[in-house]
């Protein structure tokens, strides 16, 4: 489960609104390591938008370059903090990969405060046709036992600031990386 100097990953996972992203980029900056939001890292690669990729690829094509792009970040020699995209860890692969390479835990909140999160973004295509809280119901349904079945912690992010839930997130990882 570890990096490349003994120190395991830390991979935050949850649906989008969590706050995978933000607060992973606070917990690397406490940490001194890198960040890497595994969406940015498909953009990047592929030169191309998720919201691009899914419309043009179409869902499959996009979990199998996320799939590919999970497994070199879990192969990083050097310890990271990584954000998989909310679907990710609904694929069994990418679960065993980031459960055997990394700390998981999953930021968990309640729909409606994740659709509070993402009210003016419109990067998120399968929140696209409104009606975001009832969909965010319905993926929070459908994914909590993946993320149940990865995630070695839970964290509620409901109502708590990035700093204070950071704050949680490195105590719960120090206690399983020891």
């Amino acid at each position: 489960m570890s990096g490349g100097d003994g120190r395991p990953h830390l991979a935050l996972v949850g649906l989008m609104g969590a706050g995978k992203t933000t607060v992973g980029s606070e917990v690397a900056r406490r940490l001194g390591r890198d960040f890497v939001d595994v969406d940015e890292l498909i953009e990047r690669t592929s030169g191309a938008s998720v919201r691009s990729l899914f419309a043009e690829e179409g869902e499959g094509a996009f979990r199998a370059r996320e799939r590919v792009a999970v497994a070199e970040v879990c192969a990083a020699s050097r310890p990271l903090v990584i954000a998989p995209g909310g679907g990710a860890i609904v694929d069994p692969e990418n679960r065993r990969r980031l459960r055997e390479r990394a700390v998981v835990l999953w930021l968990d909140a309640d729909p409606a405060t994740l659709a509070a999160r993402v009210e003016h973004t419109d990067d998120r295509p399968l929140l696209d046709g409104g009606a975001r809280e009832a969909t965010l119901r319905r993926l929070t349904a459908v994914r909590a036992p993946a993320y149940e079945a990865a995630a070695h912690g839970k964290i509620t992010t409901d109502g708590a600031s990035v700093a204070e839930v950071a704050d949680r997130v490195l105590e719960e990882y120090r206690s399983w990386s020891g």
